[in-house]
């Protein structure tokens, strides 16, 4: 290690020694840990990549987590607490150091940025909303661009929306759904009030139930009753060779196959296909009939 590294290391660890306490004592110590020189952190990556070197990674992570705070920062109209936003970038950094190769001649802040910014958006997209308004790569594109490029809180009119569609690559149809969503807010299907004479203006409140009438729901369990005690008597009326062929294909859970039923008695498959088709036909008849 030379002198330059071990003074970060021996930095980074005064800085971030002991509980924190807060947020804001997490920042200042931050700032306090010293930037590495390029030399210094392509030493460290080299030791890392050749050797696995644990606490040349470590170095590397603690020198750039103020590079983390300032990306995090520029999330903060989310909602989201800044802290897990840096959380996240943190975890962010941490997969970039480790593939990161010093040989590309490219500074590891400028390589990181996107794997920073790739956890970050991860964390928006799971918590800004209960109902997720991005899944597929491209709407998590337009929903982080159309915030982006939005200058006021008002609707989109046709030429931006066209121009906003223009500029990323996708419909205007597209791009009015995301917007629909950004303004959209998450609503409890059924939440209790806070007082005794609250109104609620919830989904629960007025939208109805497909079987909310009831006298469909005692039209229909009255029409199921009916019909199952029809089929009852129209199968006693069967035989019982046709009765039992017709419950063991029909109305068993384990329901038996036309092989199965021959060896049993002693017929063919056919055979017991044609009882089976005539005896379905009779009950058919008698449930017409009854």
């Amino acid at each position: 290690m030379t002198a330059g590294t071990a003074l970060v290391a021996r930095t980074a660890d005064q800085a971030l020694a002991g509980p924190l306490g807060s947020l804001d004592a997490y920042l200042e110590r931050v700032s306090r840990i010293p930037v590495l020189t390029r030399e210094q952190e392509r030493a460290l990556a080299e030791r890392f990549r050749s050797n696995e070197d644990l606490a040349a990674a470590r170095e590397l992570v603690l020198a750039h987590l103020r590079f983390v705070v300032h990306i995090a920062r520029g999330y903060s109209g989310y909602g989201l607490p800044i802290g897990d936003l840096i959380q996240e970038g943190n975890v962010g950094l941490m997969k970039a150091v480790k593939r990161f190769d010093p040989t590309m001649n490219v500074r590891l802040v400028s390589f990181a940025v996107h794997w920073i910014r790739a956890e970050i958006h991860e964390y928006v997209l799971r918590n800004w909303r209960l109902v997720k308004v991005a899944t597929t790569k491209a709407q998590r594109k337009l929903f982080f661009n159309l915030r982006r490029l939005k200058k006021n809180l008002a609707w989109l009119s046709v030429e931006e929306t066209a121009a906003v569609a223009h500029d990323l690559g996708v419909t205007p149809a597209e791009v009015t759904e995301m917007e629909k969503r950004l303004a959209a807010r998450d609503m409890s299907f059924d939440p209790a009030p806070e007082a005794d004479d609250d109104e609620i203006y919830s989904p629960a409140a007025y939208l109805p139930a497909p079987d909310a009438d009831p006298a469909e729901q005692v039209e229909h369990a009255e029409s199921a009753d009916d019909s199952g005690d029809r089929l009852r008597g129209a199968l006693n009326r069967l035989d019982a060779r046709s009765r039992e062929i017709v419950q063991r294909r029909w109305m068993s859970e384990d329901k038996a196959t036309l092989h199965e039923l021959a060896g049993q008695y002693g017929v063919s498959a056919e055979r017991i296909r044609q009882i089976e088709s005539s005896a379905l036909g009779k009950l058919r008849g008698m449930m017409a009939a009854a």
